[in-house]
């Protein structure tokens, strides 16, 4: 096989691995899904950056959750889901470490301002991993 007939091979090869996202910048896609959607006061839509299954962990401030239903169930009781309750969230101090092709971690702070003005802020850490859907969150660890 000719020099240029293995370049083109090697390259179409590798051309599915160069279209991958890398881990860091998904993780903070992830985190820009999820604070449009809330803004929006799209709880549905916040809720799609979790992985949709009864082995997600949440980690409150006060309260350890075990599946996605229970977390969306929290998210309602002491949020609302609709934009005239939900507020304005927003992070700052975002750190994403890459832990291997298809898992990351990330951590930061979130800060929330309620529609009477009351401001929430806090900090997070999210573990996240790639599925065949997207990228999801995994563990939620906020306080």
């Amino acid at each position: 096989m000719s020099p240029r007939r293995c370049l083109l091979v090697l390259c179409l090869l590798l051309l599915p691995l160069a279209a991958q996202t890398p881990p860091t910048a998904a993780v903070r896609h992830v985190l820009d899904l999820q604070r449009d959607a809330w803004n929006r006061g799209d709880l549905n839509a916040f809720m799609q950056t979790y992985w949709h299954s009864p082995d997600l962990v949440f980690f409150g401030a006060k309260d350890e959750l075990r599946g996605w239903q229970a977390a969306l169930d929290r998210y309602r009781r002491v949020y609302g889901s609709d934009k005239a309750h939900m507020g304005h969230l927003d992070f700052s101090n975002l750190t994403v470490l890459p832990l291997g092709k298809d898992a990351a971690t990330c951590w930061g702070h979130w800060h929330l301002t309620l529609p009477d003005g009351t401001k929430k802020e806090g900090l997070f850490t999210l573990i996240l991993r790639h599925f065949p859907q997207g990228w999801r969150i995994i563990h939620d660890h906020s306080s």
